[in-house]
């Protein structure tokens, strides 16, 4: 498969560090006083118990694999989690393990070369990751409890660079991603509230798919979706339709059909 050369194609302003806090903390204050039991429209048959355990896990997972500086995938994902053994103690749980995940940047060289699943083999892959892990999981759980949740246009739209540049590496976990070829086809994704970086060309090919480098997405595409950089970023991650409010498109409707069968994880 092919993909973009860096973690991202451009320059970011995102400080991803700073923002996991920031995100856990929109993610604990929704949480602290609601219901268990919830269940969560963006992850199905979870409810908003499974989704905090999962996305403090993650954190806490991330955190150790940092602190050990891996150099090749991990034989297990054993962690001790200290889970609390009452869903009242959870929403701290949460907030204890955004600590635990700053502890292990402060311990890290984001620039240290690292194995990570995705394009970037650096430290700095795993906050990048851990971030819109969070920020996604942080909008399951406002959108299950009825909370309109908001996203920086800026976040958003390093949130998409990074899920497009790390998608050709998912296959371990999100098969429908070997499926993912054509006779170069190309797809453009359009945010229509960024001044700077909002535009991405999806090139498919025989072999795999990636993006063509930034500032050189020009001229027509195949088909193209246009959006807000919040809106994009759920429909990409499959939280929101294509046909939704605020979300236009255009061209190959079976060059889509492809695209958004296949590439959600």
């Amino acid at each position: 498969m092919t993909s973009s050369d860096g973690p991202a194609r451009g320059t970011t302003s995102v400080d991803h560090r700073a923002a996991i806090a920031v995100e856990t903390a929109r993610f604990v204050a929704a949480v602290e006083n609601a219901d268990a039991t919830t269940p969560v429209p963006g992850c199905p048959d979870w409810t908003l118990q499974d989704l905090v355990r999962h996305t403090g896990s993650v954190q806490r997972w991330f955190s150790v694999l940092l602190h050990a500086r891996v150099q090749e995938p991990p034989r297990t994902r054993d962690v001790d989690l200290r889970l609390p053994e009452r869903w009242e103690g959870y929403a701290d749980w949460l907030a204890e393990s955004a600590t635990v995940a700053a502890e292990a940047f402060a311990a890290t060289d984001p620039e240290l070369s690292m194995w990570a699943w995705g394009v970037d083999q650096h430290a700095r892959f795993w906050a990048r990751r851990m971030l819109y892990e969070t920020l996604l999981h942080r909008v399951d759980a406002e959108v299950a409890l009825g909370i309109r949740p908001a996203i920086d246009p800026a976040l958003a739209a390093d949130g998409i660079d990074e899920f497009l540049v790390n998608l050709p590496f998912a296959t371990p976990f999100a098969p429908g991603v070997a499926r993912l070829r054509a006779p170069d086809r190309t797809i453009r994704f359009h945010a229509t509230d960024t001044d700077e970086g909002g535009d991405w060309l999806v090139r498919l090919r025989p072999d795999g798919f990636g993006l063509d480098p930034a500032g050189t997405a020009n001229g027509p595409a195949d088909a193209t979706v246009r959006g807000t950089a919040a809106d994009l970023l759920l429909l990409v991650y499959g939280r929101l339709r294509r046909d939704a409010e605020g979300v236009a498109h255009e061209g190959d409707e079976g060059l889509l059909d492809l695209w958004f069968d296949n590439s959600a994880f």
